[in-house]
């Protein structure tokens, strides 16, 4: 028999249930505004962007449940926080291996955000291939009343990684063979498309490191070039005020 519960009743817990989703939803808002300030802020310095896309998601409320219970834990707020802390995900997609550890470095920098934990599946891939970085990282969130600190997790991948645990997924839950005995015909092709997608990472890691080589040695700027400088896309001409006090300030130098 359906339980029948007073419409103030329903209406508090529909708040409190959608203001705690919410949490997690600003939780991904802060971490993506703060992507596309790193991209931009690389991209102006170095000429080069890190991330090719980034992707997030937020659990639905079911799901938050049905793994609440394979975890045994009660159903409340807190034991929800306690226990599942990848309601908010964030996938950070970057064309080299090598830029998977500067964004990681970069946020690890960030003092108002706290790593909870770090595993690296590059380094140390599961058995059957899958290679990420994973981290949980508490975010700082500004609600109306109060300030939160909400766990998210951001997982940190190359183009080729993507690809193969994109295909993985869905072998295992669109065809719904995790219900069953995945031949191991398939298992084996698998591992061995993982272990060329690793190549094929390692190969472009190569490229990339050489290709980066020759641009440093090929580097030379005009003096029309140093006199100018790009912000988001417009172009800004350097005071002559301004180049005569670093020339000045580099005569009093050598003096």
């Amino acid at each position: 028999m359906m339980i029948q519960l007073p419409i103030n009743q329903i209406k508090q817990f529909k708040n409190e249930i959608t203001r705690f989703m919410m949490m997690y939803k600003f939780a991904l808002d802060e971490m993506e505004t703060r992507i596309e300030i790193l991209v931009e802020e690389f991209q102006f310095l170095h000429e080069y962007n890190p991330i090719e896309h980034t992707k997030s998601r937020l659990k639905s409320p079911e799901s938050i449940l049905n793994k609440l219970y394979r975890k045994g834990g009660d159903i409340s707020f807190p034991s929800i926080r306690n226990h599942i802390k990848d309601i908010a995900g964030l996938r950070i997609t970057c064309s080299f291996i090598s830029d998977i550890y500067v964004i990681s470095e970069l946020l690890k920098n960030q003092s108002d955000l706290n790593v909870l934990e770090e595993k690296d599946y590059i380094k140390n891939p599961k058995p059957n291939g899958y290679q990420s970085l994973h981290l949980l990282i508490e975010v700082p969130v500004f609600m109306s009343d109060r300030q939160e600190r909400v766990c998210m997790e951001v997982q940190i991948r190359t183009i080729a990684m993507d690809f193969w645990a994109s295909l993985e997924h869905k072998i295992y839950y669109k065809y719904n063979l995790s219900k069953q005995t995945v031949p191991a015909r398939l298992l084996e092709e698998l591992k061995e498309a993982a272990n060329a997608a690793s190549a094929l990472d390692k190969q472009m890691e190569r490229l990339h490191k050489e290709i980066e080589e020759i641009k440093e040695e090929q580097a030379e700027m005009s003096d029309e070039a140093l006199n100018r400088i790009i912000i988001n896309n417009q172009q800004f001409a350097l005071p002559k005020g301004l180049l005569e006090l670093i020339d000045n300030g580099n005569n009093k130098l050598d003096k």
